[in-house]
């Protein structure tokens, strides 16, 4: 019996680790989004330290508040047969960001620091 590998040469994928919460995994370039609105640089490995988490989480529920009125702010389709369907549509910032936002509240709570680690390219 034989296997087929997939290779997906840009499909990095990040772990956001805390002592307080489950892991989130995200997509490197998701990832490498949200910690730049974070003010943090784009490594294989980091941290957000308790200190930081207050600036880290102000800073994505901005861009998540942002990311919400932009899309209010598209003009609503009457037509639903022109409406692409879910799976086509894309995920928004303040979509993606809820998961990383929830784990950095937990982890402010609890006063652990977040740190993170890539795999893939």
């Amino acid at each position: 019996m034989s296997f087929i590998t997939f290779r997906f040469p840009h499909a990095m994928i990040v772990t956001f680790k805390s002592r307080a919460t489950a892991d989130t995994l995200m997509f490197g370039d998701n990832a490498r989004q949200l910690l730049a609105l974070m003010g943090k640089p784009f490594e294989p490995q980091g941290i957000i330290t308790p200190e930081q988490l207050p600036a880290a989480l102000d800073a994505l529920k901005r861009a998540a508040d942002e990311s919400r009125a932009a899309q209010r702010a598209q003009p609503d389709e009457d037509d639903a047969e022109e409406r692409p369907p879910a799976m086509v549509m894309p995920v928004s910032l303040a979509q993606r960001a809820v998961p990383l936002i929830e784990q950095l509240e937990r982890s402010l709570r609890a006063g652990e620091p977040v740190t993170w680690d890539s795999q893939g390219q």
